[in-house]
């Protein structure tokens, strides 16, 4: 038949052209050679599965258990396999009721192993055909096939007619007959599930009735379509078929594959490979078992199952770990903050308190003496009033700092990362107002330091006022006549000292000026740099963590992706 023929070739062309963990190889690329002395090539897939392992461990505080279930039994799945042996080939064939899965079974292996027959189902646990038992006990254990439904090719087989040239390619295949997937006998499906997830090759023997059966193309096909390189498909029964509805039952089957999204392999490209037999006649097998030698010979098809696995969790789990647009704290964002919290502490208002107390404190010191009093004692007062009270920070504006700040580190995370960020947050900001304020208490400028040059203005005014108080007397003495002296040099005393003493007091009320700003611009540093360590501690480096541990696993997701 010229559509069986054509497409055998292009099976077996597709299963030669892919090789190792989901690319091509050459044959004289370096790497290890197994026990067949086939030059086996190197393992991309042992990086991929260390960083899933990493992925799943670093993620385990912040995202759902129940979403990481899956890739949890996947890296169990993944270390099972790969400690077993890799020269061995798992191929097993699934299919409806009646499709002739015994039959090809049987067909491929030589002998009546399979038990086959008119009654439906006829297979009720899978059954299993080692050409080279040697190192296949582990993976039949692992696929919880009985010891008395195993068989071995070499052993039982010996005498039975051989194909030539192709025994020895088979070498190292482990051929499965599995119960029917759409099976009304309880667990017949359950068991399919089961083994497909565990087997290296799936090979779809399918009959010209049920080719298109929804169940199979919505259940199996069509989630497995990543899958297309370790997948055949095998039209069986098509001696049943007349004329050329072989070929027209083929590009129909192309068609609905290609709409479940699985590549079938064309002209030497990778892809599932599709394939027509009559497991009765013999009519295609010998083809199937040649494609089926190619395949095994490579020794790829496990690494190529399990990176296909391992690309379909990497899709499942993207919206866990690849966000929208650029991820992190932008440093305005982080500046935006810390401004915030230095105006819930009230800098601008200790900066101006600081700036009226060191003006208080040099009026005290220079004015003029009968204002001494009063300066002295406003001075202490405001003082007094820049305590922790008067610095007490504004809740609600502590909880909008905190609040924006997190929308802009959450901003493009993934859902988990971005609760994870909002959490680390929210537990820092509980506490963050009281931090703010003992904060705030400790970064409390002390009284302002004397300058030297406010005694030498206190001793002049003692000078002063000391003429005006002399200049007084003397007015008062030649008023009672108890003086006799010209009445012009107590009143230039007098106006002197009084005059003299008011215009120094101003003098110095004006130099103060910039001091004073400079005192309260340290102040407000002071405070404000408080309350950026109080913020930093509480509520940005909690936060960073969260963003560090994200770019961690967003590393680890990359690699586990292939990137």
């Amino acid at each position: 038949m010229t559509g069986v023929a054509s497409t055998a070739g292009t099976g077996t062309g597709a299963a030669r052209g892919t090789g190792g963990a989901g690319g091509t190889r050459e044959a004289g690329e370096s790497g290890a050679r197994d026990s067949y002395g086939v030059r086996r090539p190197p393992d991309p897939l042992a990086a991929r599965v260390e960083a899933l392992g990493e992925l799943l461990g670093l993620s385990r505080a912040r995202v759902s258990p129940d979403e990481l279930a899956e890739s949890g039994a996947l890296l169990q799945r993944l270390g099972e396999r790969r400690r077993l042996s890799l020269d061995h080939t798992v191929v097993a064939l699934a299919g409806a009721t009646g499709s002739g899965k015994s039959t090809l079974f049987n067909a491929l292996a030589g002998l009546e192993l399979s038990a086959t027959g008119v009654r439906r189902p006829t297979t009720a646990v899978p059954v299993s055909c080692s050409w080279d038992p040697v190192g296949a006990a582990g993976l039949l254990d692992r696929l919880g096939i009985a010891p008395q439904d195993r068989y071995a090719r070499r052993s039982v087989l010996d005498g039975a007619d051989r194909v030539p040239g192709t025994d020895e390619r088979l070498a190292g295949l482990v051929l499965l007959d599995m119960p029917d997937h759409d099976s009304a006998a309880p667990g017949h499906r359950d068991q399919v599930d089961r083994l497909l997830r565990l087997v290296d090759v799936v090979v779809w023997v399918l009959d010209p009735e049920k080719y298109a059966d929804a169940a199979l193309h919505e259940r199996y096909l069509r989630p497995l379509a990543g899958h297309a390189d370790v997948t055949l498909l095998v039209l069986n029964q098509v001696d049943r078929l007349p004329g050329d509805a072989a070929d027209q039952v083929l590009d129909d089957l192309r068609r609905l594959l290609d709409e479940d999204g699985l590549a079938v392999g064309e002209h030497g490209d990778a892809g599932a490979v599709v394939l027509a037999v009559s497991a009765l006649n013999g009519v295609g097998v010998p083809d199937l078992r040649a494609c089926l030698g190619q395949i095994v010979a490579e020794r790829g098809s496990a690494n190529r199952r399990l990176a296909a696995d391992v690309d379909r969790t990497a899709d499942r789990l993207q919206p866990l770990y690849v966000g929208e647009g650029a991820v992190g704290l932008t440093d305005p964002a982080r500046e935006e903050f810390v401004d915030r919290l230095a105006d819930a502490v009230g800098v601008t208002g200790a900066r101006e308190a600081a700036e009226r107390a060191w003006a208080r404190a040099a009026d005290a010191a220079c004015g003029t003496p009968w204002g001494r009093l009063t300066a002295d004692r406003q001075g202490g007062a405001g003082l007094a009033a820049r305590g922790p009270a008067g610095l007490a920070a504004s809740r609600p504006a502590v909880d909008e700092a905190v609040r924006a700040l997190t929308d802009d580190a959450a901003q493009g995370l993934p859902a988990p990362w971005a609760q994870a960020v909002r959490d680390g947050a929210r537990r820092g900001g509980e506490g963050l107002p009281a931090a703010l304020d003992a904060a705030a208490a400790r970064a409390e400028p002390g009284e302002p330091e004397r300058p030297a040059w406010w005694s030498a203005v206190g001793a002049v005014q003692w000078l002063l006022m000391s003429l005006a108080v002399a200049g007084a007397v003397c007015l008062v003495a030649i008023a009672v006549d108890s003086l006799d002296a010209s009445w012009w040099l107590p009143v230039a005393l007098l106006a002197v000292g009084a005059l003299g003493g008011q215009a120094l007091a101003w003098a110095c009320r004006m130099a103060a000026r910039g001091p004073a700003r400079r005192y309260g611009q340290v102040a407000e540093r002071r405070l404000r740099a408080a309350a950026a360590d109080c913020g930093r501690a509480r509520v940005l480096e909690p936060v960073a963590a969260e963003l560090l541990r994200y770019r961690e696993v967003r590393e680890q997701y990359a690699v586990v992706a292939g990137g």
